[in-house]
């Protein structure tokens, strides 16, 4: 091979995008929220402040207001399965008479022609995930319909590199146990993301060349 195709290579190889994973940061938005600070309120002299609000003495100490902490308590399991199938069969064939003109005749053998052509094609896909764990949030938003948002990660730096997980979802108040838990599959509209990056991702990529090599391969 000479320089110049080589170079091409390598030009052409740098020019692919980069992996999604490379140089992947957490995404803002999922820091702790902090409570409320209660506006002053004049003293009168009373028990009762109706500045204070109310709160139900069976209560407890169960998480409700802004600023509350929560754990929520990840356990995700998902398996996808699909099967495709398709098989089509198609034959034809033709038997033409040899031309007569008067006495004369072309040939005394008929013409015959015939085609046939079938195809089968089968694919099967299936995918498996597993995810479980613990992650404490906060709740950013208490709702009048007794639901609230709930929100908040966890960093972690390791030798060989940085991870992090990021919860985020709408719980219902009344499904938080005395323990302040609740379990993953009782939050609505859940998103989930456990990523890293550090050596042990980066040997997990694909490399750039495999990655040319991938890219324009017909096959």
């Amino acid at each position: 091979m000479t320089l110049r195709p080589l170079l091409l290579i390598l030009t052409a190889a740098l020019a692919l995008p980069a992996p999604a994973q490379a140089g992947r940061r957490p995404a803002p938005g999922f820091e702790a929220t902090l409570p409320t600070p209660p506006a002053m309120a004049p003293t009168e002299g009373a028990i009762f402040i109706a500045a204070a609000g109310y709160a139900p003495l069976v209560s407890g100490a169960r998480a409700q207001r802004v600023g509350d902490v929560l754990t929520i308590i990840l356990n995700e399991n998902t398996s996808t399965a699909k099967t495709s199938t398709n098989k089509t069969q198609r034959s034809g064939s033709a038997n033409i008479a040899a031309p007569t003109l008067g006495p004369l005749s072309m040939s005394s053998t008929p013409l015959n022609a015939s085609s046939s052509g079938s195809f089968n094609g089968q694919g099967n896909a299936t995918q498996t995930n597993s995810f479980s764990g613990m992650i404490s949030v906060t709740i950013a938003e208490v709702r009048p319909n007794g639901t609230a948002l709930v929100r908040g990660e966890k960093r972690m730096l390791l030798a060989q590199g940085k991870e992090w997980i990021q919860f985020s979802g709408i719980v219902r108040l009344a499904d938080v146990d005395a323990a302040n838990q609740i379990q993953s599959g009782q939050v609505a509209d859940a998103r989930i993301e456990y990523a890293g990056n550090g050596s042990v991702a980066q040997s997990a990529r694909e490399g750039w060349l495999s990655k040319f090599f991938s890219y324009i391969s017909p096959f």
